[in-house]
């Protein structure tokens, strides 16, 4: 039963870190809002209902995850910004942090599945 409660008191708090990042993302153009609230309301959901309907129905917050529960559809300027991000990220790894070539080749099939994931959603204007 321990392992439980540390598993739930690990994802109310990377919960809590992506609610951040989110925020953060609402002020910050390069940072994208709705994954990062998205990632909080899953953990949530798994670790606090509680925090997962606080989540859900506040004012400011709420509205880009029910937009995204209900439409399943990313607006395009998200879109750009996170695959965008993805690639610049996972490529640099590629070139710069990989010292050996299999693990760039990984940094580079991540970046095509993480993009393929994120473009597959139907985009909201």
């Amino acid at each position: 039963m321990l392992y439980f409660c540390d598993v739930k008191a690990i994802y109310i708090f990377l919960g809590g870190l992506s609610l951040g990042l989110g925020v953060a993302g609402i002020f910050l153009p390069l940072l994208p809002t709705t994954p990062f609230l998205l990632l909080s309301a899953a953990l949530w959901l798994r670790s606090s209902p509680r925090l997962y309907q606080w989540l859900l129905n506040h004012k400011r917050l709420g509205p880009y995850i029910r937009d995204f529960l209900e439409n399943k559809a990313i607006p395009l300027r998200v879109k750009v910004i996170s695959v965008s991000l993805v690639w610049i990220t996972l490529l640099y790894c590629a070139l710069f942090v990989a010292r050996v070539w299999w693990l760039g080749l990984l940094f580079v099939l991540l970046a095509v599945g993480i993009s393929w994931h994120i473009l597959s959603y139907k985009t909201r204007k």
